[in-house]
């Protein structure tokens, strides 16, 4: 039986979905180690509801009173409060901010950790991670050296538990840090992050430039739930802005439906969507190096094709 505590996060008071996919993969775990308890830390001021975080696996809610962001200062409270409740496991989101956070709150639990996890198992009194190496063309096995196992959790890999179930609502004391998060801006869409949308409409230099952009834009505007995402070439060429890059050194993707037009399929961005579900690849070039991972294959003109296939997923919806 082993507890585990997962570090909640939060935008602007509002709890972000991947936080309720962590939960859920820390309730399996934890019911596979015999019945362990599930807390989850939000580690700033929020509004949570005790209802859906009981559902998606949390027995007890904690908010620390910190009125803004801090990673040093999160990190120490995830520490402290893992102390506490005596632990065997921390378990964040492999967001942009939970992998901030991670060696953070490693190194303060004195262990190691377990980065980008898509599966957990319990064997040998222990937590088995499943996470990618190699840019995602192998999958190992690892468990953590250390008392505690400290992990983050890869969107679209984990569901919320589903039950009918209230968390215990508590609070908790922010401890202090040397930075804070005084504001976000960013560009306002309406669409969701791409780290964590269902479907993904991602673009390539092959797009030819930034004016033919609105072409992915309308698909993803016709497939609902869509994100737009870009490969680091389009991103240096600032076409687009660095939150919407796939890849390595952007964001890794899970989504059901990943559609890759004009990108050739660089080791590097492959590292941040090979692990979608369905993968469909646009490029005039038939050897480009995509269509050995995708789903389906479309050879030709992405700037001829993207209209005819927005009016079809047009169609489809309707």
């Amino acid at each position: 039986m082993t507890d585990i505590l997962v570090v909640l996060e939060t935008r602007e008071g509002a709890l972000r979905n991947a936080s309720l996919e962590a939960v859920g993969a820390a309730r399996a775990a934890a019911d596979a180690s015999g019945g362990g308890k599930v807390t989850a830390l939000a580690t700033e001021q929020a509004d949570l509801d005790a209802a859906q975080l009981g559902g998606a696996g949390a027995d007890a809610v904690l908010v620390a009173d910190a009125g803004a962001h801090s990673p040093d200062g999160a990190a120490a409270t995830a520490v402290r409060v893992a102390g506490e409740l005596g632990v065997g496991a921390v378990f964040v989101s492999a967001t942009v901010r939970g992998r901030d956070l991670l060696g953070r709150i490693a190194a303060g639990l004195d262990t190691g950790f377990a980065a980008d996890c898509t599966a957990v198992d319990f064997a040998e009194g222990g937590f088995v991670f499943t996470r990618p190496v190699y840019a995602g063309k192998a999958q190992i096995q690892v468990k953590v050296n250390g008392p505690v196992a400290v992990a983050s959790m890869r969107g679209n890999h984990f569901a919320p538990a589903g039950r009918e179930a209230s968390a215990e609502m508590g609070t908790t004391a922010a401890e202090g840090g040397k930075a804070q998060v005084t504001a976000i801006a960013g560009k306002s869409g309406g669409r969701p992050d791409v780290a964590e949308a269902a479907r993904v409409v991602a673009g390539g230099r092959g797009l030819g430039s930034a004016e033919n952009w609105h072409l992915l834009e309308a698909l993803a505007d016709a497939l609902p739930g869509a994100g737009l995402g870009a490969s680091r070439a389009v991103v240096d060429s600032g076409w687009r802005p660095h939150s919407e890059q796939v890849g390595q050194t952007g964001k890794t993707v899970s989504p059901e439906l990943y559609i890759a037009a004009g990108i050739s399929g660089a080791i590097q961005h492959l590292a941040g969507m090979s692990s979608s579900k369905v993968i469909v690849a646009i490029n005039k070039d038939a050897e480009a190096p995509i269509f050995q991972h995708a789903t389906y294959g479309i050879v030709g003109d992405v700037n001829e094709i993207l209209p005819a296939l927005t009016e079809a997923v047009k169609a489809a919806v309707e």
